[in-house]
């Protein structure tokens, strides 16, 4: 029936249309980090009456991972969705695009729409990711100084200057430790004082060494006992662990070169820079070479990512009936985090050419089914017309 070739090509060149629209909006955003680009789906109308796009689908596969140089941007290798939430309505949402920065309040967040990247603890909860308390490390108290280095049998005094301690409120206070050989009364013996920024003693005591060059057992280190900001405060002078050649050592022929550095304590440090390992912690290292550990990404999965609905941007929601899996990058399931990088589109212009090449000849097919069926009722009518 002419008439219902008419309808039937007129549906395949509404869906073929539609379909167009889907491949153009994956050529769109082929250099949208996290991007997923759809497939559109073709069905036959019953009683073979045309077709119509039933619905589009994602794309699940991977896209090229490409470094950024910006610390806080995180891609994933392997399965897994990062998940924002919405810090005005509380609702989550999830992406492969880890375009993130700390904003002024210290958190973690998305940086198109600024929702809270959410972080994961051991009893799997969610929340907030912020470096709010570890932007800076309070002052520490020293409580152990090491001396390194030779002291030479061959003198009969050194001085070890520059020997800094911290107080409790991070206030530096220096002092110096002059060592007198005093081998002629005991072998291997040295006589330590401390002196304060003024020169006045503060403590005396005695280190020894073996006659191999290590520093003896028992005579390794000096227990001292200062008053600094009105405060008691113990600090250990450690010239090395007994028997070996880690800390202080006494060799002749060799210069005495001893130096004295705080293996603790400090003023208040900022951070210096901070990072991501692959399982999704944060890493921070601040301005004394200190690190410590931060709060863990969370990653999300479903049993059907093709069913996520995409709400704007490349963000996507989770349909109320399927089961979210949470946990941590590099467990179960999960992939692995790699930092400083993004997920690009997964797009290939390629094969969307391709696609749109069949679409094309499919559309012009459909045309040329309604140009023949109007030329066919054209027929029709102009013989009834000429009876």
């Amino acid at each position: 029936m002419p008439l219902q070739s008419l309808y039937n090509s007129l549906s395949g060149l509404f869906a073929f249309s539609k379909s167009l629209d889907t491949i153009s909006n994956n050529i769109s955003n082929m250099n949208t980090p996290g991007f997923r680009g759809k497939d559109s789906f073709f069905e036959n109308v019953m009683g073979e009456n045309g077709t119509r796009i039933d619905g589009t689908g994602i794309r699940t596969s991977e896209g090229q991972i490409e470094q950024t140089g910006n610390a806080t941007d995180l891609a994933i290798t392997g399965e897994g969705l990062f998940v924002l939430r919405d810090p005005s309505t509380g609702k989550y949402s999830y992406t492969r695009a880890g375009q993130f920065q700390f904003d002024a309040q210290s958190y973690l967040v998305d940086t198109v729409n600024q929702f809270h990247v959410q972080g994961i603890d051991e009893n799997g909860n969610l929340a907030d990711i912020s470096i709010n308390k570890l932007r800076s490390l309070p002052a520490e108290a020293t409580t152990t100084v090491a001396v390194t280095g030779n002291l030479s049998p061959q003198d009969t005094d050194f001085t070890v200057s520059s020997l800094t301690v911290y107080d409790a409120s991070g206030n530096t206070h220096t002092y110096s430790a002059k060592l007198t050989n005093d081998s002629a009364t005991t072998p291997g013996s040295w006589k330590v004082t401390l002196l304060d920024a003024n020169g006045q003693s503060v403590v005396d005591g005695e280190i020894r060494f073996n006659t191999d060059g290590s520093i003896m057992a028992g005579y390794n280190s000096l227990a001292v006992s200062l008053t600094l900001a009105g405060q008691t405060q113990p600090v250990t002078l450690d010239f090395g662990a007994a028997g070996t050649l880690s800390g202080a050592t006494s060799y002749a022929g060799i210069a005495s070169n001893l130096v004295a550095s705080p293996k603790d304590g400090h003023s208040v440090v900022g951070v210096a820079s901070y990072s991501f390992d692959k399982s999704g912690v944060l890493q921070l290292k601040y301005g004394d070479q200190e690190t410590r550990q931060g709060a863990r990404v969370a990653l999300a999965a479903f049993a059907d990512e093709s069913s996520l609905e995409l709400l704007d941007g490349r963000l996507y929601e989770g349909s109320p009936a399927q089961q979210r899996q949470l946990g941590g990058a590099g467990e179960g399931l999960f992939g692995t985090i790699t930092g400083g990088s993004l997920e690009m589109s997964n797009v290939d212009l390629t094969q969307e050419l391709a696609d749109m090449i069949v679409i094309q000849r499919g559309y012009q097919a459909n045309s040329r089914v309604m140009t023949v069926t109007n030329d066919m009722l054209q027929q029709l009518y102009d013989s009834t017309r000429g009876s």
